[in-house]
């Protein structure tokens, strides 16, 4: 094995920044992340007020999977938020009653918590440090 491949199976020559590296890619996944969000806000609307309490946990869970896992996968703290955007987006754009007296948002705990919680979990996503990159075998810090 050359050295640059044994630095390569140690861990030395692998790339931790931003994941996709060009430009336009992470443009295309925080666009991705954003139509995620929306989605995720606009499913757990329905699924938080129907199936409580089960459904409330699994809104909210899915929520934070998606933010933290934005958050993983573009190895930015960005891509945790691009998702949490289209998540608040979507919950704002739900919440007011219709003309037609119609409404998503009951005035329950159950609205409030994943209104809040959701809001909650994508700001803590957003601002928890990711953790550092492995240190190659034999490299102190």
């Amino acid at each position: 094995m050359s050295a640059a491949g044994a630095d390569r199976a140690q861990g030395g020559g692998v790339d931790w920044g931003p994941y996709p590296r060009a430009r336009g890619g992470r443009i295309a996944v925080y666009v991705a992340l954003a139509v995620l969000g929306l989605l995720t806000g606009a499913a757990g609307a329905l699924v938080q007020g129907g199936w409580f309490p089960l459904g409330l946990l699994l809104a909210l869970a899915a929520a934070v999977g998606l933010f933290w896992g934005g958050a993983k996968l573009c190895r930015t703290k960005t891509g945790a938020a691009v998702p949490g955007a289209g998540w608040v987006l979507a919950v704002l754009l739900m919440t007011p009653a219709r003309a037609e007296g119609d409404f998503l948002f009951a005035a329950g705990i159950a609205s409030y918590v994943y209104l809040f919680g959701g809001m909650l979990a994508a700001v803590m996503c957003t601002t928890v440090a990711l953790p550092a990159p492995p240190v190659p075998v034999g490299k102190n810090r």
